[in-house]
């Protein structure tokens, strides 16, 4: 896996895009590429109506009730249908030899794109790497994201790669193989993010406290743990009582749990196992200490 930095570089030349699909990704993705100049100038979708929301905001782009004539007028076609439609799309379309095929899944790589291969066009994916609850909020996070991409050509990755800097990105080039357990990072890093401030609300909702106000009590801590890891980088910005050693506090968590929320138990149990290393690394944390903490992990 390749990592390319941001740089003021613009793409050697602009290709027409169309894209098929209109939902979040593929709106976010037309709009903000076209602003960067590239001429946006086709879109389909499911419906007559998704494809015409979307090119009402896009000068000079037209919405297509067939798919295929959709296709027709760009040399390079963004599919951004939900991972399941992405291969019927590619099969069902008669592609020109040298046009450029791009997928957006996080999970899928070239294969899903063969049908297009077979017939001569170039072949790529072109993941934005963030979370998008909406368009609007689609829109306002792509800008600075990182960009996993892959390209069955050196030209067609080059022209990837513009896209990627011209979004003010860091492009990321995976290799065959790689976007599996690249996607299963992001699913850790981003929508189990989610599953532990839920974790965290639940047991303010045993003192007493609604999900909402815990929500906005437990932000500001959130949002200072991701300017450490920021600022501080691993391991070093690793706090709490598995950095420093305190098994007693960590029992006590134990306990409570026990008593009040078991069904987190497993869940805490685990984390905390997987800290261990981390606060080694960070270096307060000794061996006698850790094996402690492991033990006492490990017996409940």
């Amino acid at each position: 896996m390749a990592v390319g930095g941001v740089t003021n570089r613009k793409a050697p030349s602009l290709p027409t895009v169309a894209f098929i699909g209109a939902g979040t990704v593929g709106t976010a993705l037309a709009v903000r590429l076209s602003e960067k100049g590239y001429p946006v100038v086709a879109a389909a979708s499911r419906t007559l109506a998704s494809a015409q929301a979307l090119a009402a905001r896009i000068e000079g782009c037209s919405a297509y009730a067939s798919v295929e004539e959709a296709t027709k007028a760009a040399d390079l076609v963004f599919i951004t249908t939900p991972d399941a439609a992405i291969g019927a799309v590619a099969a069902i379309v008669r592609w020109r030899a040298g046009q450029c095929v791009v997928h957006c899944s996080g999970v899928d790589s070239l294969d899903v794109l063969e049908p297009a291969r077979q017939q001569g066009a170039l072949v790529g994916a072109f993941h934005p790497l963030q979370s998008f609850a909406s368009v609007e909020q689609a829109l306002y996070n792509l800008p600075r994201s990182t960009f996993a991409l892959e390209a069955s050509s050196p030209a067609l990755l080059e022209t990837l790669r513009a896209m990627a800097l011209s979004l003010e990105g860091m492009p990321v080039v995976l290799g065959a193989g790689d976007k599996v357990l690249y996607h299963a990072s992001a699913v850790i890093a981003c929508n189990y993010l989610v599953t532990l401030a839920k974790m965290a609300t639940d047991l303010w909702e045993k003192l007493g406290v609604p999900r909402q106000d815990a929500i906005k009590a437990l932000l500001p801590l959130v949002q200072g743990t991701v300017n450490n890891l920021e600022q501080v980088g691993l391991p070093n910005c690793l706090t709490g009582p598995i950095s420093r050693g305190d098994v007693s506090t960590v029992e006590k968590h134990l306990r409570a749990l026990v008593q009040r929320a078991p069904e987190l138990l497993p869940a805490y149990q685990e984390l905390g196992k997987q800290t261990i290393p981390i606060a080694l690394a960070k270096g307060r944390l000794d061996l006698g200490k850790a094996r402690q903490l492991r033990e006492l992990l490990e017996a409940r």
